[in-house]
């Protein structure tokens, strides 16, 4: 889509309101009268560089990125020029061995909205430049006062975001009384605990309303994430069968094959549940687990989110596996009496009707023997099982989060031939072969063209955000103090024996025999 076929539809949304999904879904892709800048803080950084301005590529090679109203500004303390950052940029955009010229045309027009702002994250002086040159953008592009849009996006570490809000609110926050707005982007960890969260929340809850912060979570974004709701509300054969009557089990796994690489001294500030389960295992578990929204506005979806949370029960000792992969502390920058994890299994569970009873394992580690994150709903044993096939597995729903992005059910059908035996097979939706030539876009496009558009359905919200903490700071407190112990385990392992050990105790039954193979095309 071409910069020429934008169109407005004028719409009467204050300046921070979040329309529906469904108001969204039924308008055209428009533009609105005020120019818009995008402020990537933190610009010469390794996230910049590999999601924020990649995204944003990719959002301006489709059109959603009008080059007439759009400037994109990069600030930072490293003293470059606004050229410097374009060659920085350009290897992270597109390999030039692979591009034609018109990609290559494309990119230098991209590269050229981009202007460079040097500044400290803690002074006024850095800030009051960087307004100055949105306020001449706004000037060239008519922009009327008061109708100009302004996004912040926080590629920063957390330490940093309570001096970069108050700059931004003292010096960069433009009118808004014509429809314009400014919003922030604030990637995680927010906190680390309940206490740092809660206090991160009041320290840019004092300067921002609600409606203009988005926490990012860039699992929110993801494809088959973004289906579950669509997958369990919009098909009838699910509704019925979604609750501890015919689920056994749940598990929500995310592995990766390799260590921390590097970022040892970094992640064992954190742990494997503070990087990953607290976060995205937490909004996946949310999904699959809260009850039916009143409506697609994002206030409706994010009500249930946090009433489900809030019906989590606390998490017993006996329900955590903690390891840490052999060589984790031969990276020089983590201590050599780390007991931070790389891998965890926790089990919760939930207190209300649809779901007492059911485990949901949330699952993750590193240097495993595989790369993936997908979700398994195991069913219930059929019962008077008159083919005596239980042995071969039960029912599964499966869906495959990344790579090859793909949901299947395992089902026992009658192998063929001659013989009354059974197997078990499955029905496949795979992406990749059912929705040939279709890109699937990157989690990070869309969730900054929703910033843009001004849904927060995709983004957590303070209560949420506090509900989800409750749930784990407890347990992150004791693994801190030392009296919660990883248990070593082999790189490119299944993890620690442990771990296999509670999920037989949860009640899951391992299919032996069946492997799926995602489809050639």
């Amino acid at each position: 889509m071409g910069s020429s076929e934008w169109h407005i539809e004028k719409r009467s949304i204050s300046p921070n309101e979040s329309p529906s999904f469904r108001d969204l879904a039924n308008l055209e892709i428009t533009s609105e009268t005020g120019s818009l800048s995008i402020v990537v803080l933190g610009a010469s950084g390794d996230l910049a560089k590999k999601k924020t301005f990649p995204a944003l590529y990719h959002l301006y090679r489709q059109g959603f990125l009008p080059p007439d109203e759009v400037r994109i500004f990069g600030y930072a303390r490293t003293k470059i020029s606004d050229d410097e950052l374009r060659s920085r940029l350009h290897g992270y955009l597109v390999q030039d061995k692979d591009a034609s010229p018109e990609q290559l045309d494309v990119l230098s027009k991209f590269l050229h909205l981009i202007k460079y702002v040097s500044g400290s994250y803690d002074s006024e002086d850095g800030f009051r430049l960087l307004d100055k040159e949105i306020s001449e953008h706004e000037s060239s592009k008519n922009s009327s006062e008061g109708s100009s849009r302004r996004l912040f996006y926080f590629a920063l570490p957390p330490s940093v975001y309570p001096s970069v809000s108050k700059m931004i609110k003292a010096c960069c926050v433009n009118k808004s009384d014509l429809g314009g707005w400014t919003r922030i982007v604030v990637e995680k960890p927010f906190g680390k605990d309940l206490e740092s969260a809660e206090q991160l929340s009041t320290q840019i809850g004092k300067l921002f309303d609600e409606p203009q912060i988005y926490r990012i979570d860039h699992y929110l974004g993801k494809e088959l994430v973004q289906n579950m709701l669509v997958l369990r509300f919009a098909n009838r054969m699910f509704l019925p069968l979604w609750n501890r009557d015919n689920i056994a089990n749940v598990q929500i796994v995310f592995r990766e094959d390799f260590g921390t690489d590097g970022r040892g001294g970094y992640f064992d500030q954190y742990g494997i549940i503070r990087d990953i389960i607290q976060n995205h295992l937490l909004q996946v578990f949310c999904l699959l687990a809260m009850e039916k929204p009143v409506s697609l506005k994002p206030e409706h979806i994010r009500d249930e989110k946090v009433k489900v949370l809030e019906s989590v029960v606390p998490i017993k000792d006996d329900e955590v596996v903690l390891g840490q992969y052999e060589g984790y502390k031969d990276d020089p920058t983590v201590p050599d009496n780390s007991n931070t994890p790389t891998f965890a299994s926790v089990i919760l569970r939930v207190h209300n009707e649809r779901w007492e009873g059911v485990p949901f394992i949330l699952k993750a580690g590193k240097a495993l023997g595989s790369r993936k994150a997908d979700v398994r709903v195991q069913f219930k044993d059929v019962p008077g099982d008159i083919f005596k096939c239980q042995k071969q597995g039960r029912n599964e729903f499966v869906i495959r989060l990344q790579p090859h992005e793909a949901m299947y059910m395992k089902l026992t059908v009658k192998q063929p031939g001659l013989e009354m035996s059974t197997v078990q097979s499955e029905l496949d939706l795979s992406y990749r072969q059912r929705y040939q030539g279709a890109t699937i876009p990157e989690a990070y496009e869309r969730l900054i063209l929703d910033t843009i558009r001004g849904d927060q359905q995709h983004f957590v919200r303070r209560d949420e955000l506090k509900a989800s903490w409750k749930i784990f700071t407890p347990l992150l407190h004791r693994i801190d103090k030392g009296e919660f112990k990883s248990i070593p385990y082999e790189p490119g392992s299944r993890g620690p024996a442990q771990a296999d050990e509670l999920l037989e105790k949860a009640g899951y039954v391992q299919t032996h025999g069946y492997i799926w193979i995602p489809p050639t095309l």
